[in-house]
């Protein structure tokens, strides 16, 4: 399985946000992009995930970051996963998990002790010219966004006021 790595380029996608708009990664160019893969929408770790974004997105923006998240799910459960938990992120759909693949983020992975195929809960921070700056692979839900702000810096404590 290819992972992606820092100094890569990022491999090119387009697909369909919740609205039905085909969104292009080369649409981001000029701007950084968080790119988040998970597996499924309204469950409970991908609510979390999701809403920790939308919670940190004003921060996020204000340095520079969109945050795009992308799953396997349909358009119309994008659209209602965006409408229950009041989302403003960007929620692309995957559903032949082409994007996913190139991207490392399908694969085996282990789900309660047992190797299955599935959506790898993935990361990754890529810069204007849509090169990876962070990769990671196997996250954790709870938590994720917040340990992400501290890596990118957005959440370091002020300095002296002498």
């Amino acid at each position: 399985m290819t992972r992606l790595e820092p100094g890569e380029h990022a491999p090119d996608f387009t697909l369909t946000d919740d609205h039905g708009t085909a969104v292009s990664l080369r649409d981001f160019r000029g701007r950084k992009v968080i790119v988040y893969a998970y597996p499924k929408a309204m469950t409970p770790g991908c609510t979390t995930q999701a809403c920790d974004f939308t919670q940190s997105l004003d921060r996020l923006q204000a340095h520079g970051y969109d945050v795009v998240g992308v799953s396997p799910d349909s358009p119309a459960a994008l659209a209602k996963f965006r409408e229950r938990d009041n989302l403003t992120i960007t929620l692309l759909s995957d559903p032949d998990k082409t994007m996913l693949t190139a991207w490392g983020a399908f694969g085996e992975k282990k789900n309660y002790g047992k190797i299955v195929q599935g959506v790898i809960r993935s990361t990754f921070v890529l810069d204007e010219a849509g090169t990876i700056t962070h990769a990671w692979y196997n996250v954790k839900a709870t938590g994720h966004v917040a340990k992400l702000r501290r890596d990118l810096g957005l959440d370091a404590a002020p300095g002296p006021t002498s």
